[in-house]
């Protein structure tokens, strides 16, 4: 009589769209992760995350994990970090901001990366600026 319904229901149907994540995974894409810091708190009010999360992603948006907080306005300024967290995140690569850099440098997770990776303690990946004075000296030999 009739065809099955199947057939003739979906005829041409693509196959269901991966996630994202799936498809990342199954891939083998890389994402550069970044340490920095996430806004919170009232209007003129900051007070910060420390996260990581994708480099593409927004300033306030989507994170991977909470690695630690930063509150600016208390007196002194108020820093914690899970340097477990932190040291995980920097052996997998991830590249922190230069403001987390210097609070996880307040904290002791950079100097306990940085004795295990001797890379770490040149600085940063950024080529650093010749000093004025340091140029001219070389100029004047």
């Amino acid at each position: 009589m009739g065809r099955c319904r199947e057939r003739v229901r979906f005829p041409g149907r693509a196959p269901a769209r991966q996630r994202f994540d799936e498809k990342k995974e199954s891939e083998g894409n890389t994402v550069a992760v970044k340490l920095r810091l996430m806004r919170m708190g009232k209007k003129k009010q900051p007070t910060y995350r420390i996260v990581a999360a994708d480099s593409r992603s927004p300033r306030d948006g989507r994170f991977i994990e909470i690695v630690g907080t930063y509150a600016p306005r208390s007196e002194p300024s108020a820093v914690n970090v899970d340097n477990a967290k932190a040291l995980a995140w920097l052996a997998k690569g991830a590249q922190p901001t230069d403001t987390v850099r210097k609070l996880l440098e307040a904290s002791g997770a950079w100097s306990e990366f940085a004795a295990k990776n001797p890379a770490a303690r040149r600085g940063t990946t950024r080529p650093a600026a010749p000093a004025p004075a340091a140029a001219a000296d070389a100029a004047a030999e």
